[in-house]
Order: structure tokens, then sequence, then C-alpha cells
């Protein structure tokens, strides 16, 4: 009898002192890291500038863990952005941008929607003939996402960030770069400009509608090149960072050396994907830090019909 106790009693003995010294199942301990999962930092605004050459792609996650995607790269690019978005924990897209029909834009869309159907989907009044522009259309109508046409003063409808799209401010453009919807995300004291390939026209119509441009960060439009940029749209924006979203030696030139020196004038910091790889910008709403990660999720020179400087 004493012998059963003892092998009934032992047992428990160890599980009890297993568990007072944490000496249980194993729990994987995880160091924190920039944007390792779709709910990020907590009460953190991470925008990752993602270097896929000559083109754009911007993933921002909202301190909530929402995750808005602005533009998906040319169409090779498409399965790198999707495993990025893995990688960093995102399940779904609350939101994508469009910011218009070009390839390099637009091209990696089609192939991101299909895996991560998103709730709503943002693109201007410009439109393409193009297979590129067809198979995102169809890609978003597939999805079921809701669309939106944006003109100036619409807003993003997602949680946690201020959202508000600046431009098109017209409904007709010469060139469509022009069409490109420009986004402001404002996060406390913290605020981006994103202006896809938006051109001088463009910036002009901004300027004269007296929006607030004022921006902590802007995204430097059409790669950099002297078709954006203007000394009156600088001065508006007053930018303290700047981002530039080109590929390595690119042909066109970009970006264009007339417009880093305005940035470096006007004591804008700059990063750019070809040197810098993937950037991402980290809030709180206050302050604001960079991270260069170095990272290529492609190289790719821009298509034959893209727009030229």
């Amino acid at each position: 009898m004493v012998f059963r106790k003892r092998r009934f009693i032992l047992p428990l003995l160890i599980m009890l002192l297993l568990v007072l010294s944490g000496c249980g199942i194993a729990k994987e301990e995880v160091t924190p890291s920039l944007a390792t999962s779709q709910t990020g930092k907590s009460g953190q605004l991470q925008v990752h500038f993602l270097n896929v050459g000559q083109a754009d792609s911007i993933l921002v996650i909202t301190p909530s863990g929402e995750a808005i995607l602005i533009d998906g790269g040319n169409l090779e690019d498409g399965p790198g952005v999707v495993s990025y978005l893995k990688s960093h924990g995102v399940k779904e897209l609350s939101a994508v941008v469009a910011t218009h029909p070009h390839e390099d834009h637009i091209g990696g869309l089609g192939t991101i929607i299909n895996i991560f159907p998103p709730k709503q989907v943002y693109m201007s009044n410009g439109t393409s003939t193009t297979r590129t522009f067809k198979d995102f259309i169809t890609a978003v109508n597939t999805s079921g996402a809701k669309k939106i046409r944006v003109k100036a003063n619409t807003k993003l409808d997602v949680a946690g960030i201020t959202g508000v799209f600046l431009a098109p401010n017209s409904d007709q453009y010469e060139d469509l770069n022009n069409y490109s919807v420009v986004l402001k995300i404002t996060f406390g004291k913290v605020s981006f400009l994103l202006t896809g390939d938006a051109e001088d026209a463009s910036e002009a119509e901004m300027l004269k509608n007296g929006q607030d441009l004022t921006a902590t960060v802007l995204k430097v439009g059409h790669h950099g090149s002297t078709s954006s940029t203007t000394n009156a749209f600088l001065k508006a924006v007053e930018p303290k960072y700047a981002v530039i979203s080109v590929g390595v030696n690119n042909e066109y030139g970009h970006p264009a050396q007339k417009t880093l020196k305005k940035l470096s004038g006007a004591g804008v910091q700059v990063y750019r994907t070809d040197q810098d790889g993937t950037v991402v910008a980290t809030t709180n709403g206050d302050t604001i830090k960079f991270e260069k990660t170095g990272k290529t999720i492609s190289s790719n020179r821009p298509p034959v019909n893209a727009a030229t400087p």
C-alpha cells in the first residue's frame, strides 16, 4: 500500500515542481523587430517603402494592425510582395490603393489581390487598354472589394489613422501620371505624403486649391524625375525626410540630380530604395525612426511602356 502511494505521489510532486519553476512546456522567446507581425508594435505606425526596383509599392501597418497596400510594383513583383506581406504577418488587407494604371505601379496587384482579397480598393478614374490594367480590374471585381473612385478630399476608411486623398483634382489629364491619387496619412504629429507619379500639373492644382500639404515624410513623385517636386510644391510640403522608390542604374537616370539638389538644399534627409533597400519608417505619432534594411524584393527594370522622364 505504501509503495502504491509513493508511485502516485511522486509524479504529482514532479509536475508541481515543473509548474512552479516554469519548466513546463518550453515557450519560444521572440525578439521584437520592425513589423514582425501584422499587429506591429503597440501604438506605432509602420510604413514600408518596398524595394521593387524601378517601380512603387508601399505597405502601411496601422497601430491597430490593419494593413494597407499602395501599389504593387511590376507584374513580376507580385509574388515577392506577397511573400513580404506574409513574412510580416499580414493576414488581410483593409485597403489597396492603386495610384494610377502604369504597369510599374499596378502590375503586381492582380497577384496580390488574389491572395489577399481587400475590403476596399481606391483608384483614380485613369484607365488604360493594357492587359495589365484589365487583369487588375478583373482581380478587383473577383475579390468582391468595395471600389472607390478617388478625387480630392476623399477619406481613407481605415481606423487608427487619418487618411485623406489630395489628388487628383481634375477629371482628365494629358499624362496618365497626373491621374495619380495622392494620399496623406497622419498619425499624431507625424504625417506621410504619398504621391505616386503625380507631376507638376497635379502639384500645381493641389497648391492652387490650398490643401494642407505639409508632411514629415514625402514619397517623392515619379521616382525623383524632373517632372515632379517643383520648388513651390516642396516649399509647401516642408518635409524633414524623403523616400525615393527607384531602380539601380535605371535607364531613365532617376532620380534626377536636379531633384536631389532641391531636396538637399531644403535640408531634407533622403532615403533611396536603390541604395538603402526596403526602407521602413516607424513612428509613435511623436517621433520617427527609419530602418534601411538593404533588402530587395525585385530589381526589375521598368517595362517598355513606362513613362519616361
